[in-house]
């Protein structure tokens, strides 16, 4: 049996055999592609810089991305040849070239429990299938009846879905119970519906591959023959599911809100050939018969098509130190496999790219023990589940708020096992706040981070959001600019040695060339601060969402806020008017200054955002609510009725719901007055 000449755990999901790919930082690394080897975590990018990558014949360049897309786009062979190097540089008896050089060594093995793991690929489209026979027969009769428990179309083709790829997230990401509408009578569907949170959350054990190599053109099917070429590699997978939301809305076109508020993989990506020694047979048989499919979507090798892979879930409710196995499946519990899937997906010509996610569905064997939700292991919420290791909390029927669940899959070879990780998240009461990225360690380099603010400054507000969204610990350094205002001699002495103006925000921080730096304008940090951690990112992609944002944001940094600035006001406490002795109060000034510009940002802002958006129409904050909330803020203080602005309060609402917003708001800040 091949071995690393690291020590692995016989038990662990990660040996030489396995050597899935992710991304990852550390406290001194930007994100980048690795490797999982036992407890450790292989820098590939620091590999390319060594040149371990060199005559391969693909450009490995590619592992220094925040993304594994690029490399998922080139094809097999790539694909091969970097796992094949890798398990040269791990094995026993390997050329030294890493085990040998204690330097590289330093510089590429990181200890896993160091690193923060991110989303393996930026997933541009999401496909969900219904594809366990086991699963769908126990659905169909909770709801149709025995008779009638497989729809006639389920034997011909692998049903699916299209989910909702910018709710797709990473292992350890806690998920909001949803809210919705649910049938008001259980059942009589006459009486309509009511609003209300979800109280039928349930997981769906599941696994999902990504789509890698070149994408066929639109109007172009994928051949059975191509498939396997193009699965980059496969995840574990918790698609959650509101159960009663999903009651009410799926008839006619399916699921809906009630499945697109969350779906979580493990980070780690297990290639095809790593999976070779676990094919196996499907539960159903080594033939598919009674009907035989159509010939473009027969498997020539469906015999060997399915994967021993056991899959694990454990419940841990609130306060439990001990989570309970509640069921124990398995993926070969798979009617139509990932070919399968692949080819029928693209059969009408669809476009099939590097980082798509398709998921199996539901997977579910034929015992109880086996059921892959909790719809199935509580019979529709007719028995209770059994949390055999909990104290206290005893039963279930759904998952509770606080309840942490837990997937795991492995396959069992003789001597190892080849494994996803964990998929692990805890349910939050319904209305909590996002949740906040984990305290980030992507700094490229940078570090020691300090900012100079004022605790109602709008521009440093800004930058306090931007730091809370991506999860940037830094030390606050107050300074009283209220001390200022009408004042043209006083001087904050602390805050002039590192901006002469004397205004904030002021960023200063280490780079990796050792020296100390200093950046000053709120929107030049904004602008640093997302390329060097691009997580929680402040502007879309998309050219023209990405310019309505920056034109927000630009009318709130450029139009409004210098009139209100203390430092303008510093001056311009009182005027007066020239030729006319007349004095004008600066405060009045800047009231209808900023009137003005509202005015104007109500109609950028009603055009651009849609119900239960952001201010640019984006799906998640921008640059432009950053500069919009705090502008908000400071307009009441001036006396402007903000009632006149509705699209601008629905914005200040949403917001005000995000963790990263309410962490930065004035009044939980150090130097802020007290209440």
């Amino acid at each position: 049996m091949m071995k690393s000449w690291i020590d692995v755990s016989p038990e662990s999901h990660f040996p030489i055999q396995n050597l899935p790919m992710g991304i990852f930082s550390t406290a001194n690394t930007s994100c980048r592609a690795g490797v999982a080897i036992g407890d450790f975590v292989l820098d590939l990018f620091a590999l390319h810089q060594a040149g371990a990558f060199s005559g391969l014949g693909f450009d490995s360049s590619a592992f220094g991305e925040c993304t594994l897309n690029t490399f998922m786009a080139m094809e097999r062979p790539a694909w091969r040849a970097a796992r094949g190097r890798v398990q040269q540089l791990l094995m026993e008896g390997g050329d030294g070239f890493l085990e040998k050089n204690e330097s590289l060594r330093a510089r590429c093995l990181h200890p896993m429990a160091a690193v923060q793991m991110h989303m393996p690929a930026t997933v541009g489209d999401y496909t969900d299938f219904y594809s366990s026979r086991e699963h769908a027969t126990n659905v169909g009769i909770m709801f149709r009846g025995v008779d009638n428990a497989l729809q006639p179309n389920w034997l011909h083709l692998p049903v699916g879905y299209h989910g909702r790829s910018s709710s797709v997230n990473i292992s350890g990401t806690d998920v909001v119970r949803p809210t919705g509408q649910l049938q008001a009578h259980p059942t009589d569907a006459t009486q309509g519906s009511v609003y209300g949170p979800c109280k039928l959350m349930d997981f769906e054990l599941e696994m999902a591959f990504f789509v890698g190599g070149k994408a066929n053109p639109q109007g172009q099917g994928i051949d059975m023959a191509q498939a396997e070429d193009r699965i980059f590699g496969v995840s574990l997978m918790n698609d959650w599911s509101a159960r009663d939301i999903q009651k009410w809305e799926y008839v006619p076109l399916g699921p809906f809100t009630a499945k697109n508020f969350s779906t979580t993989i493990s980070p780690w990506v297990v290639s095809l050939d790593a999976l070779e020694p676990f094919r196996c047979s499907s539960s159903a048989g080594p033939v598919q018969h009674d009907p035989t499919p159509l010939p473009y979507i027969t498997d020539p090798d469906y015999d060997k098509g399915a994967y021993d892979i056991k899959l694990s879930v454990a419940v841990k409710p609130a306060g439990e130190e001990e989570a309970s196995v509640i069921t124990r499946s398995n993926y070969r519990h798979m009617y139509w496999n990932m070919k399968q899937q692949l080819v029928h997906h693209a059969v009408s010509g669809c476009n099939m790219v590097a980082g798509d996610l398709l998921g199996s569905g539901t997977i579910s064997g034929a015992d109880e023990t086996a059921f892959g939700s909790m719809l199935e292991l509580s019979w529709k919420g007719a028995k209770e589940i059994a949390l055999e290791n909990s104290k206290s909390d005893k039963v279930r029927k759904f998952l509770r708020d606080g309840d942490e669940c837990i997937m795991e899959g492995y396959g069992q070879g003789d001597g190892f096992r080849v494994g996803f990780g964990e998929v692990r998240n805890r349910v939050l009461p319904a209305g909590s706040p996002a949740p906040v990225a984990p305290p980030s360690v992507n700094t490229s380099g940078y570090s020691n981070f300090k900012l100079h603010s004022y605790w109602r400054s709008t521009s440093a507000w800004r930058v306090r959001i931007a730091l809370a969204l991506k999860g940037i610990q830094y030390e606050i350094v107050t300074a009283n600019l209220a001390t200022l205002v009408g004042n043209t001699t006083a001087s904050l002495p602390d805050l002039a040695t590192v901006n002469s103006l004397e205004q904030v925000p002021v960023l200063s921080f280490d780079g990796p060339d050792g020296a100390r730096h200093t950046l000053t304008q709120s929107m030049a940090i904004l602008d640093f601060l997302d390329s060097v951690f691009p997580q929680a990112p402040l502007l879309p992609k998309d050219p023209l969402a990405r310019a309505r944002c920056l034109q927000i944001a630009e009318l709130v940094n450029s139009g409004i806020q210098p009139g209100q600035n203390l430092s303008v006001l510093r001056q311009v406490k009182t005027a007066e008017l020239v030729g006319s002795g007349d004095s004008v109060d600066g405060k009045g000034l800047a009231k209808a200054h900023i009137e003005k510009g509202l005015a104007q940002l109500e109609q950028l802002v009603s055009a651009a955002a849609k119900e239960n958006t952001f201010a640019g129409g984006t799906e998640f904050p921008s640059l432009a609510d950053l500069c919009i909330i705090p502008q908000l803020y400071n307009s009441n203080r001036f006396a402007v009725d903000l009632s006149a602005f509705p699209s601008l309060v629905a914005i200040d609402t949403l917001c005000s719901g995000v963790q990263a917003f309410q962490a930065a708001r004035p009044e939980v800040q150090p130097d802020a007055p007290p209440s």
